[in-house]
């Protein structure tokens, strides 16, 4: 049965957390910016892990659901720091990194720095992967007053159509995305990388995931596009895609 805990980070902030124990590796659940662990995807996947007798394993960023703090508080080097701090307590040997969006940047960056821990991940699946999506989805988006608003007044509030309430994007948060930037250069994570992308997703695009595909030179990766996927592929046919992508990499 799944049950709820929360850790502490090095850095103080509690984090609350919800693991599943079963057989085969622990699967990840990272969402995505503003996202939580009651989101579809991820209770789908626990759903999954309870029926086929897997580990699971979800949590929220500070900021976010049911963990303490602030949202306009967070920036990516917290979040990292989040994630790494459960997957570090609980996800045991070689676990599989789930990413949703802005989740997807998190996996990519956590997977490198597991890796030269000496630990062994069993592959990593992103869902619309938003890497440097800080700098290259928001900052150059921007219009010069969106721009000013954040070097003036430190946030600007966002419209979000996820949500009645506009998204805080603050300086920090751009300015510490630029401290974890990865499509500057080729790397590796050492894991299976799939990929569900859809074609008609306006928050990542398909040619931005593909980008990140370049980057990827030496992992062994795979995408699956959809055509008429948006960005959120909660779906049902697109739930079955994840599972697949999810077995896949490490049953």
């Amino acid at each position: 049965m799944e049950s709820l805990n929360h850790i502490v980070t090095a850095s103080g902030r509690r984090i609350a957390l919800k693991f599943q124990p079963g057989e085969g590796p622990t699967v990840v659940w990272l969402g995505g910016f503003k996202s939580d662990m009651a989101s579809t995807k991820a209770s789908f996947i626990t759903e999954w892990g309870k029926n086929a007798g897997r580990a699971t394993l979800r949590f929220d960023y500070s900021g976010h659901g049911e963990s303490e703090g602030r949202f306009e508080d967070g920036t990516i080097s917290h979040w990292l720091e989040d994630a790494l701090t459960v997957v570090r307590a609980h996800a045991g040997e070689a676990p599989i990194l789930v990413g949703s969006s802005m989740g997807g940047w998190i996996s990519l960056l956590a997977a490198r720095i597991l890796a030269a821990e000496g630990r062994t991940l069993s592959g990593l699946v992103l869902i619309a992967p938003a890497a440097d999506f800080t700098e290259d989805l928001m900052w150059k988006r921007f219009t010069p007053a969106q721009k000013k608003a954040i070097e003036k007044h430190g946030v600007y509030r966002h419209p979000s159509e996820y949500s009645d309430e506009p998204t805080p994007i603050t300086r920090a948060l751009i300015l510490d995305g630029r401290n974890h930037l990865i499509l500057g250069a080729p790397f590796k994570v050492g894991a299976p990388v799939r990929i569900l992308q859809g074609m008609q997703d306006p928050d990542v695009p398909w040619k931005h995931t593909m980008t990140l595909v370049e980057h990827l030179a030496e992992d062994d990766v795979v995408v699956g596009l959809i055509k008429d996927g948006d960005h959120r592929l909660s779906r049902p046919e697109d739930l079955d895609r994840l599972i697949a992508a999810i077995e896949a990499v490490g049953k």
